[in-house]
């Protein structure tokens, strides 16, 4: 019989610019004709072409296995509607495959921001307790075909997250 994974808990904190500096960027409304400055997305989208698409997903939950980085690109994700959500993080370092078990971090991000993923920075999610969230994605039209890195916990620790 197979041992079962051990499920580890990862406290969520709420997000600022400040906590989240390591794993990208917060971008919170600013107002409109504002000139363009270290408060709007850096992006690095040069490696390709830019796909900025909405994404539907149903009862994500709080659990995971696995987790990405791409590579080639930042990566801008948030919310529609106002729902608020959940994503667990590790700082890139492209020089290893596996993220660092201890600067494993989760988020919970309010519906009245959106993130942007530095290139290489480790991301599992979005997770909601919602129903249906849609979330616009800005990276490029062959992100999940060449630039997905993939680590799973089950393999290489025998080990599910929980965010809480």
């Amino acid at each position: 019989m197979a041992n079962s994974p051990a499920i580890k808990q990862l406290p969520a904190t709420p997000i600022t610019s400040e906590n989240f500096q390591r794993y990208g960027q917060v971008i919170f409304p600013s107002q409109d004709g504002k000139t363009f400055d270290s408060t709007d997305a850096q992006l690095n989208l040069q490696n390709g072409i830019p796909r900025f698409y909405i994404m539907q997903l149903h009862k994500k939950g709080r659990k995971f296995h696995k987790i990405t980085r791409h590579e080639k690109c930042t990566q801008c994700l948030g919310s529609l509607e106002g729902k608020d959500w959940l994503i667990a993080v590790s700082p890139p370092d492209n020089s290893v495959n596996i993220p660092a078990l201890e600067q494993l971090a989760a988020f919970q991000i309010p519906g009245n921001c959106f993130i942007k993923l530095e290139v290489g920075t480790w991301h599992a999610g979005p997770y909601f307790d919602h129903e249906v969230v849609n979330f616009y994605n800005l990276e490029l039209s062959d992100t999940n075909v060449v630039d997905h890195f993939t680590h799973d916990f089950l393999k290489s620790h025998q080990l599910e997250w929980e965010i809480i």
